[in-house]
């Protein structure tokens, strides 16, 4: 099954991204950017397709990451199962990748990228450079010190990280792997700086399949040597993977005329540092409270618990990756060009948070519906192999419904901040956040003698949805509200067409399971694609039926094609 898997994902990547940007799902996206476009002029039209094609060549990145990431805990099962080994790595890289999102990757869109935008804007290109410079020196200096930190203290960390009833073996196994990941964090964040740079001059492909590579690289180490090296494989690619991801960003960097200057006082540093303080608030609270609270409690549970967890969210992250970020990214820089204006762009910001939103809901609905319905047969085709028991499939089945009855508010959720965020509001969210975590806190401890690890899947969903209504209130009070007449009938119609294609689902999985052989893979292929694809293609159908406007400009453009075509 491994081999069969990186033989999937090297055919996807040889798929060619200039053919994205022409696929309905991308066209919707243009033509939704272009519905909202504040003028009419050229250069207007122009910025419209930089920034549609910039979402495709983001998104399919995003899109083949997450089925790279896919890939990589497929094969993590097949060859350790819900095992010691697989909990020991986990645990390992909690910190190296806690302390990434804490220190770097948090910066990239809310400080990095907006602050080295502006500089690129004005064309102030020696004083972008000097910039640039002093960020890979605080990145370099910073880093090196703290990875030094991390390899001495590595035992005790993994103590804090871990539960007291973890065994001393996974602890000696973490420890040891700990000490292999850690300093990823120094090429992790360099990538972070440069990948900044590159975004804001607008070269989006090399950052856009960073993380592509990196996954690639830990199923590639994995496969090649964990017969021989065991779970050790797996850390070396985590490590081999941070060191190729900042490699691979070479050719953008071409004409950039990096200077060797520790100028830490440069006033772009301090700007940046200002704009992050909110963000960095909750990242803290994140990565220091919420991410060892989580992985502590669910260690508790049982052997295996946090991998399910872990394995449960790689399904997740498929249609938050497609739908939410893809949205979420086509609508921002209109969300932040609007938000200038006065009382004409407060209009305009209304009309395009909308549109963004019922985009949302059309798409995700019907996502959620799916993988609840097709849950089991989904983790028993991607992770059912191997070592993995079919236990271990109806485990990770459940903790995936649960994460499910969030997943439409996260997804809403992330437009709703993107929103603050192009109103230069950070602090809000953070706020926000700080009262959603409490409520997860609380709703885990409740929960957790009576429901076990799927207390922490019910408590996420809780959160999203806690955060999401907050967020939602909080900014419609601002700006006055929404057409909410066109949002709940897109909500209500995806909704009824999504519940008819669950129906319909459950019906073939009903017929079908039933006369199965022998051929457990291809069974499984069957229910997954065959089932799972004419139950999504019947949803478009009876969503266009009913009258679901993001739906049918989908078929709209699809027509146009094969009219210009024959």
């Amino acid at each position: 099954m491994p081999d069969a898997t990186v033989m999937f994902v090297k055919h996807r990547l040889k798929c060619r991204i200039r053919t994205l940007d022409k696929s309905p799902f991308f066209v919707v996206i243009r033509e939704y950017c272009m519905s909202v476009s504040v003028t009419s002029s050229e250069n207007a039209t122009v910025e419209v397709h930089r920034v549609a094609r910039a979402t495709a060549v983001i998104a399919f990145g995003n899109i083949t990451s997450r089925i790279l990431g896919l890939a990589r805990e497929t094969i993590l099962s097949y060859l350790f199962g819900a095992s010691v080994a697989v909990d020991a790595f986990k645990i390992a890289t909690i910190v190296p990748r806690g302390l990434y999102d804490l220190l770097i990757g948090g910066h990239v869109n809310s400080a990095l990228v907006p602050v080295l935008s502006e500089y690129a804007e004005k064309e102030d290109r020696d004083n972008l450079w000097q910039l640039i410079s002093a960020l890979l020196w605080i990145a370099v200096v910073g880093m090196a010190l703290l990875v030094v930190g991390i390899e001495l203290a590595a035992p005790y960390i993994i103590r804090v990280v871990a539960s007291d009833e973890v065994t001393p073996e996974i602890l000696d196994e973490a420890t040891v792997l700990l000490r292999i990941t850690a300093p990823a964090l120094f090429f992790l964040s360099l990538f972070a700086v440069v990948s900044s740079l590159l975004y804001a001059l607008r070269r989006f492909t090399w950052p856009a399949f960073a993380a592509s590579a990196f996954n690639l690289t830990i199923v590639a180490m994995t496969v090649a040597f964990a017969q021989q090296i065991g779970i050790t494989a797996a850390a070396l690619g985590w490590l081999l993977g941070a060191i190729v991801q900042l490699v691979i960003q070479w050719p953008g960097l071409q004409g950039i005329h990096l200077q060797l200057h520790f100028l830490w006082r440069h006033p772009g540093v301090r700007t940046i540092a200002l704009l992050y303080v909110p963000v960095m608030f909750s990242l803290v609270l994140d990565v220091l409270i919420n991410r060892p609270f989580s992985y502590n409690l669910a260690s508790r549970t049982g052997e295996g618990s946090i991998a399910y967890m872990e394995w449960a969210t790689t399904l997740v992250q498929f249609p938050q990756g497609l739908v939410a970020t893809a949205v979420s990214i086509a609508v921002l820089p209109t969300l932040s060009r609007q938000a200038t204006y006065k009382d004409r762009g407060l209009a305009e910001f209304k009309d395009t948070l909308g549109l963004g939103l019922r985009l949302s809901l059309a798409l995700i609905i019907p996502a959620t519906i799916g993988l609840i319905v097709f849950a089991a047969p989904i983790v028993a085709l991607v992770f059912e192999h191997g070592e993995f028991t079919s236990a271990d499939t109806l485990i990770t089945a459940k903790a995936l419904r649960l994460y499910m009855l969030g997943l439409p508010f996260a997804a809403l959720d992330l437009l709703l901040v993107y929103s603050f965020y192009a109103r230069q509001d950070t602090l809000t969210p953070a706020a926000v956040g700080v009262v959603s975590l409490v409520a997860y806190m609380v709703t885990v401890l409740v929960l957790l003698d009576s429901a076990g690890l799927y207390a922490l899947m019910i408590a996420d969903s809780v959160k999203h949805c806690l955060h999401a209504s907050i967020s939602g209130w909080l900014l419609l009070r601002r700006i006055g509200g929404l057409s909410h007449q066109r949002l709940v009938e897109t909500a209500g119609k995806a909704m009824i067409a999504a519940l008819v294609m669950g129906l319909v689902g459950k019906g073939m999985l009903y017929l079908l399971e039933p006369s199965f052989g022998d051929s457990k893979l291809v069974d499984e292929l069957v229910l997954v694609v065959g089932a799972g694809g004419a139950s999504g293609v019947f949803y478009l159908f009876l969503a266009d039926r009913l009258g679901v406007e993001e739906i049918q400009l989908f078929f709209k453009k699809i027509r146009q094609k094969l009219a210009a075509r024959y």
